[in-house]
């Protein structure tokens, strides 16, 4: 069956069509981009599909996109995305707007216990029987005119995935399509809560070992590399290697030949940066002592592991109950979190990362199964 394909290549036409989608239940949406050396990705086609048509949006050629970001912000309007996290990010980078209500076919699949973390061929074979042809994922979206395959793929990936909601949609109870959209909107809230550079240094590996004042130069060094790769607009490790960053705050360089003794150090980032670094280095480590960050707490000890996978089986009960993928009910950050918040003899605290349903379904048995091993020890 062919599939009907319209083109949006000018500012009114999308404001047209976007006004007659606010009318509809619900509209797919999927994003072709580019990010081979860049940063941010570049987006190379817009994708939407009414559950009939693709429309093909050229965002080479779009100057305004406050139609679509009135249309991404229209709760009555379901938008319909496919294990979505960079689909997000490139909707927000052009039209500064997230959709919402979200409802991503992955987790949708992963509700249905279908499967956790299906890819999208795999699905629509599951749910539709539809054999989709080779992707065309390495192809550069950027180039113009775009190939015939280039647009067969993206015409269909509109359609397949509308028909997809409307095949996995009717199988959702009310309870798991609310779960759902509650975990579409979390991913919303997460892209949202853009990380602050201040707060990078903290997920360095080994970062814990480090003395406070040490630590101090480590935090200025992911601000630094954070900001030049956003205004640079390259990956963070074409400015500086992460490997790099604990071996400065630790050794703490003070000239090029020091930098150069550093771990995975690019001869390039000393001859662009070096002098910057050094620098920075030396003003992040003469902070007074009130400024420099406080300790990182340590990793939980291997004994640990057995708490952890008592906890994750109560996840999993529940899931069985439930009719859920196991992977999707406790994730391992949250029960991370609330061991460490009381470990090893209490009393814990519900991490703020666990909430919504699982919350109200699954916390109080965590934190009665914590108190009970505490009991009997």
């Amino acid at each position: 069956m062919a599939i009907e394909i319209h083109w949006i290549r000018d500012d009114q036409t999308l404001a047209e069509h976007c006004q007659s989608w606010h009318e509809l239940p619900f509209v797919a949406l999927d994003t072709e981009f580019m990010r081979v050396d860049t940063f941010y990705p570049k987006a190379g086609l817009i994708q939407v599909g009414d559950g009939q048509r693709a429309y093909l949006i050229d965002p080479l050629l779009i100057r305004d996109w406050k139609p679509l970001a009135g249309l991404l912000e229209d709760s009555g309007v379901v938008k319909v995305l496919h294990a979505c996290s960079e689909d997000l990010e490139v909707l927000l980078r052009l039209t500064g707007k997230l959709p919402q209500p979200l409802f991503d076919t992955q987790l949708a699949a992963g509700y249905l216990n279908i499967g956790f973390s299906m890819g999208y061929s795999r699905l629509v074979h599951e749910v539709l029987g539809i054999d989709l042809p080779k992707g065309e994922t390495r192809s550069d979206w950027l180039q113009r005119p775009l190939s015939d395959t280039q647009v067969s793929y993206a015409a269909e990936d509109a359609v397949h995935l509308a028909e997809l909601f409307t095949g996995l949609r009717p199988r959702l109870s009310d309870d798991k399509y609310a779960w759902v959209l509650e975990d579409g909107a979390e991913l919303v809230a997460a892209l949202r809560r853009e990380v602050e550079p201040e707060t990078l240094y903290r997920d360095v590996k080994l970062a814990w070992k480090l003395g406070r004042q040490q630590l101090a130069v480590l935090r200025e060094l992911c601000v630094w590399r954070e900001r030049e790769a956003r205004s640079r607009d390259v990956p963070r490790n074409r400015i500086l290697k992460e490997h790099s960053l604990w071996p400065m705050a630790k050794s703490q360089p003070d000239s090029p030949s020091a930098l150069g003794k550093i771990d995975e150090m690019h001869p390039r980032t000393i001859r662009q940066d070096g002098e910057t670094l050094i620098q920075l280095i030396k003003r992040a480590a003469s902070l007074p002592q009130e400024q420099w960050p406080e300790p990182l707490p340590e990793p939980l000890p291997i004994e640990a592991a057995g708490i952890l996978k008592r906890l994750r089986a109560i996840g999993q009960a529940e899931g069985e109950r439930l009719g859920i993928a196991p992977e999707l009910m406790l994730r391992k950050k949250a029960l991370e979190a609330l061991l460490k918040s009381g470990y090893p003899d209490g009393p814990y605290q519900l991490p703020e990362t666990l909430r919504g349903w699982r919350r109200e379904r699954m916390g109080q048995a965590l934190l009665d199964d914590l108190a009970g091993a505490g009991d009997s020890r």
